[in-house]
């Protein structure tokens, strides 16, 4: 068994886990928690977010973020806040691994795309395609279909962002079979993942739109935080090039935000005092939070994002394009589900209306956004 960190009363401990659906003889080497964040590594969905866009289609340039580059700095950032708050490292870096599995090619744009196919059988979200995918879509392992992931990690995977109110059919199934509390909130770990999805994404979105000349330093200098860092930046460097002042703005845009967290969690954990995880998830509030003042700060960075990059015309090309594809696609292998390849042929044979929308739903969600283009022209093609 690999050495445990030190851990707060309040963290979820590996050696205490609720265990398994199926359950297994522990390991010899790794944590249970460890465990999981392998089998993420190591899961084709993983994989296959190399290829899927996070705001740019990849093919736009070779330094842009992809879900994959996305994920791993998540992991990164979860991992510095669980060790800051002696939280378990392992658990934190599983979910913000897991956290985009589900989500559909061509980033957003898909997921809308999606969304309005699957309108009338239930809806699609990338949260509870996530859930699909660990514990029914991956068809690796001998005994069962998914992940078999531990009740800590799939509870971070379906309530990172809160508690469930209302959750999806499919969920609601899932927890009836292996309750995940779906109404309690996550505990400290996944919250960790949760507020390091929120840092990496606005950080490297930040980046991502100063290279590619979609705004401007001086434009976003007009906001207040960013004005700070960048007067701290050209004070320690005058005339330094762009280059390198984007790099110095996107780290300390992300050193501020993780120092944040890590002041206001522990004042939270302070005035909370809980015990133990069962009190984390209890609490009635996060305890991974940013500071009134930093929130304020994220909003108006989403809020010149959403403005200037997401609905930039360059972004709304791929928004067309993944709307195009899938609205194409959706409805021709509804009708002909012979049309995919055999194995999803074969689940589809002999279902309802419903029941052939979510596996196609299944297929075209797990698709990189150069495979949903090519399997378009492919059946476009053969439709002619």
């Amino acid at each position: 068994m690999a050495l445990r960190q030190s851990l707060a009363p309040y963290a979820c401990d590996a050696t205490r886990s609720r265990g398994r659906l199926v359950p297994e003889p522990p390991s010899r080497t790794r944590s249970e928690f460890q465990r999981d964040r392998d089998r993420v590594l190591h899961s084709t969905a993983f994989r296959r977010l190399a290829h899927k866009t996070q705001v740019f289609v990849p093919l736009d340039g070779d330094h842009f973020r992809t879900r994959l580059t996305h994920s791993i700095e998540v992991g990164q950032i979860a991992r510095s806040l669980a060790r800051a708050l002696t939280l378990d490292e392992d658990l934190a870096e599983t979910v913000a691994l897991a956290h985009d599995l589900g989500h559909a090619p061509f980033g957003h744009a898909g997921e809308s795309a999606l969304c309005a196919c699957m309108a009338p059988y239930g809806g699609f979200d990338h949260n509870e395609q996530a859930l699909r995918v660990v514990t029914r879509l991956e068809r690796r392992y001998a005994r069962y279909d998914g992940l078999d992931l531990t009740f800590e990690a799939l509870e971070g995977v379906v309530k990172h962002n809160g508690p469930l109110v209302q959750p999806s059919a499919y969920v609601a199934a899932f927890d009836a079979a292996f309750p995940l509390e779906l109404a309690s909130f996550a505990g400290a770990e996944a919250q960790c993942a949760a507020i390091a999805d929120d840092i990496a994404y606005l950080a490297h979105d930040v980046e991502d739109g100063l290279r590619a000349a979609l705004f401007e330093l001086e434009s976003i200098g007009e906001l207040a935080f960013v004005n700070e860092l960048l007067a701290e930046i050209f004070g320690l460097y005058p005339g330094l090039e762009s280059s390198r002042a984007i790099h110095e703005l996107t780290r300390r845009v992300i050193t501020r935000f993780v120092e944040d967290v890590i002041d206001e969690s522990r004042a939270r954990i302070e005035r909370l005092a809980p015990q133990s995880v069962a009190e984390v998830r209890g609490a009635g509030e996060a305890v991974i939070a940013l500071s009134a003042s930093l929130d304020a700060a994220q909003r108006e960075l989403k809020s010149f994002l959403f403005k200037h990059m997401y609905r930039h015309p360059k972004a709304m090309d791929v928004w067309e394009r993944a709307r195009a594809a899938i609205s194409f696609l959706f409805p021709a292998f509804l009708d002909d589900p012979a049309l995919m390849p055999p194995e999803w042929t074969k689940l589809a044979a002999g279902e309802g209306e419903s029941a052939r929308a979510r596996i196609v739903c299944d297929y075209i969600a797990g698709m990189t956004d150069r495979y949903a283009l090519g399997e378009h022209r492919r059946v476009k093609d053969g439709a002619r």
